[in-house]
């Protein structure tokens, strides 16, 4: 019978405990950042960092030339849904990979409080909840990459340097971002809403 030295037998255990803490903190954090095929198919989201919040915005439709008409506001029911922001102003959750914020719903004009989480590279859950409870959810499948801050969102996070003029929120103000991907099977179309932090529902509050 082989017998191993008290203090290799110590080290071992120590490196079976450790190892996989160390492996799991080493582990990147899924990125929401990007467009997303919503559960049911009939949309695509684009998610992107504004100012520190996650804002997510339709840019693509499965029926094109949908309107906002179930909404209280009646100024906003003639309004496109496509390039009409859906999450709004998702703050990071403390040490969790999630952003607490606000998600709209068209089909019923209603915003209710939501979550969003990465649960891998691809799939992002989303859950929204009624007054706290009567809570649903769903999960959406990527379509196109995560998206990198613009020069706009970058210069938006902190005050402009000495000398250097803030950035307009306009659409010329940066590049456009990743071009939207559409549902599987349909055909690549123009991407017509670019960044969305450059977008006026959502550069009011972002900038």
């Amino acid at each position: 019978m082989l017998h191993c030295p008290r203090n290799l037998v110590k080290s071992a255990v120590f490196l079976i405990v450790l190892l996989p803490a160390t492996y799991a903190s080493s582990a990147p954090a899924a990125d929401p950042t990007g467009d997303w095929l919503v559960a049911d198919g009939v949309a695509n989201i684009r998610v992107a960092q504004c100012n520190g919040s996650m804002w997510g915005v339709v840019t693509w439709e499965k029926e094109p030339g949908g309107r906002d008409t179930n909404n209280p506001d009646a100024a906003k029911k003639s309004r496109p849904t496509l390039g009409m922001p859906i999450l709004l102003d998702m703050k990071k959750k403390p040490g969790a990979d999630s952003w607490e914020g606000q998600v709209y719903n068209a089909k019923d004009g209603q915003t209710y409080s939501s979550s969003i989480t990465p649960t891998d590279a691809d799939h992002l859950e989303i859950k929204g909840c009624v007054l706290g409870f009567l809570c649903g959810g769903e999960t959406w499948s990527r379509v196109a990459p995560p998206i990198p801050s613009s020069p706009a969102n970058s210069m938006a996070k902190g005050a402009p340097k000495a000398g250097v003029p803030k950035v307009a929120a306009t659409a010329s103000a940066a590049p456009k971002t990743t071009g939207t991907a559409p549902a599987k099977g349909k055909p690549q179309t123009a991407d017509t809403v670019g960044d969305i932090c450059l977008l006026p529902d959502i550069a009011r509050f972002a900038h």
